[in-house]
């Protein structure tokens, strides 16, 4: 456990948000772009990743493979971002404010990840 806490709290957030798409999968289906196929596969598939990726944060040999992951999964995860600035439907009922907001975060979470490559 010689690793900075800010590394703990990111494999905290990282393994809830999988959880959550195993505990609310209808949210995460209703945000998936038309263009992409089976969207409940996609969405456990997602979930799982997060899951494994923030369990990697805390596992030393794994650390460095899993903050490229994270960093790879955030830009894939932009595309949903985007999309759901396309139009009424695809926001989901999510004000537009918060959906520009989001994109500057995804940046800030990609950033927060590399900032602990040793």
């Amino acid at each position: 456990m010689n690793e900075p806490i800010g590394l703990y709290i990111m494999a905290i957030v990282y393994i809830l948000a999988g959880i959550m798409h195993f505990i609310k999968p209808k949210m995460y289906m209703r945000i998936m772009p038309k263009y992409l196929p089976n969207h409940k596969a996609l969405v456990y598939l997602s979930g799982i990743a997060e899951v494994l990726l923030g369990i990697g944060l805390c596992i030393p040999v794994l650390k460095v493979v899993s903050i490229y992951g994270i960093i790879i999964m955030l830009i894939v995860f932009l595309l949903i971002h985007f999309y759901m600035l396309s139009g009424e439907k695809a926001s989901a009922g999510i004000p537009k404010w918060i959906l520009i907001l989001r994109i500057p975060l995804q940046f800030f979470l990609m950033y927060w990840a590399w900032v602990y490559l040793n």
